[in-house]
């Protein structure tokens, strides 16, 4: 890329190691605050930079003569917001050979997914005004751990695209040691559990961490655990070799790469995945405690508890719903297939949480292809970012009218429910077209699944624009418990009663 159309910026985050001064001589900007973590340190640098796009590095890296131009490529689809790349290394020693491998395993993972969740700020991108918009890295992270990872979660709950872009390297130090690998794991698990605080879901999935680690993570813990227990019972041993014949049938994945990327690295291997497991887990346990009694924020996610009430409910209330009421699709199938040509069941593209699209299914309400009808052009808003929604559309049928009327053109959608797609209860779930044209501000409805009903449905439905219908879902997520989904699921009755704004 030419110089000029980039800048430098480094921020000094009260270091004694001579770097502002190195850098300054070089003709960098350089940023100098009392030291108040790296979070802090590149939310300053961002607020101070003059391009469109923010791309990342951290201090211990390296970047290829590619990596930037790589970088900014990678944000050149207009939906995606930001872009993470790759570690290499030049080190022979084993310890840091193994991380390699490790990261590999990974960057695998990663190159299979469209779109990713999580990025790291070794090497990565993001568009400048969406960053800006969610205040950044979260400063409350006092050291180097996992405060990249926490952002990106941020975006994603927001349904905001990240990609991974492999070939964007940058050269790191890794651990050369067995004490600095296990004293690094440590402070990710700690870190990690003041996360899980505010992002309790990123326990069950994300798009970088591999679930074998998770189970090696309790088997290595039970183990441990069991090893004790035989100081005054011998037979728990069995015990432990069952955990530890499940951990190494658990590892073989990655052996089995690591035999074809780097066979020397199989000496320590088994060494290091078991440190590996007991230090995330004891750092996971650590700060666990550490920070059990700190307030977080979780005004766009739900806790552990209500998460887990939450889907035990939709799983039985769908379940149920679809048995009892299944004998009712038969006769409406048949009215619906005499009252106009085409299928049964609609089916379209909806955005879930996070941004996540699915196929939401519905009884077909409309003539078949209504999509391609163009309605009048009086009944479009001009301003109105929501696909309109009329009482007289002339493109639904007779039957339909009365499916609408009655809301049993929703019922396919405990289909949705028991899938784990769609919640009972929940936001509306949007059209992809009108979530492309959100503000920042709209996407923290994207925070949850969204539900059959929900406090749209029973707060105006139809009769509310965009902003009144996210205000009132906002406040639902922000404020939520069982008791609200109970009482929306109370009022969902009457409101289907009245017919008010079914349409």
């Amino acid at each position: 890329m030419p110089s000029d159309s980039y800048e430098i910026i480094v921020v000094d985050d009260g270091s004694t190691d001579g770097s502002a001064a190195i850098a300054s001589a070089h003709g960098v900007q350089v940023i100098r605050q009392a030291n108040a973590g790296p979070a802090a340190a590149r939310n300053r640098g961002a607020q101070a930079a003059q391009g469109e796009i923010l791309c990342f590095t951290d201090a211990d890296c390296v970047p290829q003569p590619e990596w930037l131009a790589r970088m900014v490529r990678a944000l050149d689809a207009p939906r995606v917001v930001g872009a993470k790349g790759a570690y290499r290394t030049h080190q022979r020693e084993l310890v840091a050979r193994f991380v390699e491998c490790e990261y590999e395993e990974r960057y695998d993972r990663m190159s299979r997914q469209t779109y990713i969740d999580f990025v790291d700020t070794y090497s990565a991108a993001f568009r400048r005004d969406v960053f800006i918009a969610n205040h950044g890295f979260d400063p409350s992270f006092p050291t180097a751990s996992v405060e990249d990872q926490e952002f990106s979660f941020r975006l994603a709950r927001k349904g905001y695209r990240m990609v991974f872009v492999p070939e964007a390297i940058v050269y790191h130090t890794h651990d050369r040691t067995l004490p600095e690998y296990w004293r690094r794991k440590f402070g990710i698990g700690y870190w990690k559990a003041y996360l899980l605080r505010s992002h309790p879901e990123r326990a069950v999935r994300d798009s970088h961490t591999p679930q074998m680690l998770k189970v090696q993570i309790l088997l290595a813990g039970l183990a441990l655990l069991l090893i004790l227990f035989s100081l005054v019972w011998s037979g728990s041993l069995w015990a432990v070799a069952g955990c530890v014949l499940g951990f190494c049938l658990s590892a073989l994945g990655l052996l089995r790469r690591i035999a074809r990327q780097d066979s020397a690295v199989l000496v320590v291997a088994p060494l290091l995945l078991m440190v590996r497991s007991l230090a995330l887990g004891a750092g996971l346990i650590a700060g666990g405690l550490r920070f059990l009694a700190r307030r977080v924020d979780r005004k766009t996610s739900l806790g552990w508890f209500n998460q887990l009430a939450k889907r035990t409910i939709d799983v039985v209330g769908s379940a149920a719903g679809i048995l009892l009421l299944s004998p009712l699709l038969a006769p409406i199938a048949i009215a619906i297939k005499l009252d106009s040509p085409g299928p049964v069941f609609f089916l379209q593209e909806r955005v879930g949480s996070n941004g996540r699209p699915f196929m939401m299914v519905k009884l077909r309400t409309m003539v078949d292809g209504a999509n391609s009808i163009p309605l009048a052009e009086e009944q479009v808003a001009p301003d109105s970012i929501l696909l309109p929604k009329r009482p007289d559309d002339p493109r639904v049928t007779r039957v339909g009218r009365m499916l609408r009327r009655w809301s049993v053109d929703e019922l396919p959608q405990l289909w949705n429910v028991l899938r784990g797609e769609m919640s009972l209860v929940g936001p509306r779930p949007e059209e992809t077209a009108v979530v492309e044209k959100y503000e920042d501000w709209h996407r923290q409805r994207l925070a949850v699944k969204p539900g059959i009903t929900g406090p749209m449905q029973v707060n105006g439905r139809a009769e509310l624009d965009l902003d009144e219908r996210v205000a009132l879902e906002v406040d639902y997520i922000t404020d939520y418990t069982l008791l609200k989904d109970v009482t929306i699921l109370m009022r969902t009755i009457g409101v289907v009663i009245s017919g008010k704004g079914a349409y």
